[in-house]
């Protein structure tokens, strides 16, 4: 219709063209003055009314590219009764352009929420910067891991290591860094990946961030506990024969013989015995029994640890106040309660003979659910901070700086934590005072 209309309009001034040029030979051989001033002035007539109908649809081209560039996608032109002629099947044209685009920003727009969807469930952090070092999308797993809110710069990492931001620009594409850090959850061992895209004539920089330090810690503890089966096998086989010896042999020495080799060998037995005693106490640390994880309320089982942490407190000393924080208060935990128990018992022990010296010595004992549906127990104290050089020991069985400790209640604790599928970390407190353990079930 549009196509026929047109062609009509062309094919009429043709020939008024064509007649006005017969007009004016008329005009200027023959004299026909009225017959030209009639076919000249519909020649002008005609050109006037196709200039206007083409500055009218220009005008609406005009004014629907303005609105589309402002993101404006109200306009409508009237179609209808009202509307005849070449008008209405313009209007009608630009109305469908309009819903074309319409559609098309639509599906952009639910595609975009489509991939952020995605983008925020995966377990993995992004970042996107571009070559200023401005973040132009991150999700909330980036900034989970980092700490930091809001994120607009990668300078800002500088506030986890003052080396960080170089290092990060210093990874070529395609290429994978280990990079430790701190923050305000403790020390974390990102493994970042880097790739880049160029859009819209901008190239963007695409940074995958993922945890790797509860993996390294579950290689580092498979480790100990190959190592420690070894040992405690090998020192097993060689202890028991001599422990049997040794007994036999005080059994035929009588109490008329010699008292010196009497003795001697009492003493090869007991301390045999007693280092069977405390490799079994390594045994431990290998033979936990599976998780058996039930439902309970957490206000009611941290009360009841600490009443039996506050039992612990050695006759004489300070008084220990032990603050409980719930939240929210009908908090419930799905794990295995005596497993847990045994890990909480311990850290409240250590809580309070660290700060035994203060002078108001006070453990807070909190338990919270946070955005991502994990349960989260800390207890913190008023002591000092560990030294930096022990902290990064403190998790290594055997190690320990108590005396007749045993070195085995943090790294069984952290291998309860794994089994329950979950975390035990440390963080110093703020200001080189206090030390902090928190137990995350995932």
């Amino acid at each position: 219709m549009f196509n026929l209309l047109v062609t009509f309009r062309l094919v009429a001034l043709l020939a008024l063209i064509v007649i006005s040029s017969v007009a004016t030979w008329l005009f200027l051989v023959e004299e026909y003055y009225a017959f030209a001033f009639f076919t000249g002035s519909v020649l002008v007539a005609s050109l006037v009314g196709v200039i206007r109908y083409n500055n009218r649809n220009a005008r609406k081209l005009l004014f629907m590219f303005s609105s589309i560039e402002n993101g404006d996608y109200s306009f409508q032109f009237t179609e209808g009764p009202a509307v005849k002629g070449n008008d209405m099947v313009i209007n009608a044209a630009l109305n469908r352009i309009r819903a074309l685009l319409v559609k098309a920003r639509d599906e952009t727009i639910e595609q975009e929420k489509y991939f952020q969807l995605i983008l925020e469930s995966v377990t993995t952090g992004i970042v996107i910067v571009n070559n200023e070092g401005k973040v132009l999308q991150t999700n909330r797993e980036a900034t989970r891991l980092l700490g930091i809110t809001p994120f607009t710069h990668i300078s800002q990492l500088g506030q986890l290591d003052e080396k960080f931001p170089a290092r990060i620009r210093d990874i070529a594409d395609g290429e994978s860094h280990q990079l430790a850090c701190n923050n305000e959850r403790g020390s974390i061992t990102l493994s970042v990946h880097a790739s880049s895209i160029v859009r819209r004539g901008e190239r963007l920089r695409i940074l995958a961030l993922t945890d790797i330090e509860n993996e390294l810690s579950d290689r580092e503890i498979e480790s100990w506990i190959r190592l420690i089966r070894v040992l405690t096998h090998e020192i097993m086989n060689s202890i028991n024969p001599i422990t049997s010896i040794s007994d036999s042999l005080v059994e035929r020495v009588g109490e008329n013989d010699d008292k010196q080799l009497r003795q001697g060998l009492s003493t090869i037995s007991q301390t045999a015995k007693g280092l069977i005693s405390f490799v079994e106490s390594y045994r431990k640390f290998t033979r936990l029994p599976a998780p058996q994880p039930t439902l309970f309320y957490v206000r009611e089982f941290m009360e009841s640890l600490r009443s039996l942490a506050l039992a612990t407190v050695p006759e004489g000393g300070r008084p220990v106040e032990i603050r409980l924080s719930v939240e929210p208060d009908d908090l419930i935990l799905y794990a295995d309660r005596g497993l847990v128990h045994q890990v909480a018992i311990n850290l409240l022990k250590n809580a309070i003979e660290a700060p035994l010296d203060t002078e108001h010595p006070q453990i807070d004992f909190t338990a919270t659910l946070d955005s991502r549906e994990q349960v989260i127990l800390t207890v913190a104290n008023n002591g000092p901070s560990i030294p930096p050089e022990v902290a990064e020991h403190i998790f290594v069985p055997f190690f320990t700086t108590k005396t007749g400790g045993s070195g085995v209640g943090l790294s069984l604790s952290r291998q309860i934590m794994r089994l329950h599928g979950g975390t035990l970390k440390y963080r110093p407190g703020t200001g080189g005072t206090g030390c902090i353990f928190t137990m995350t079930f995932k």
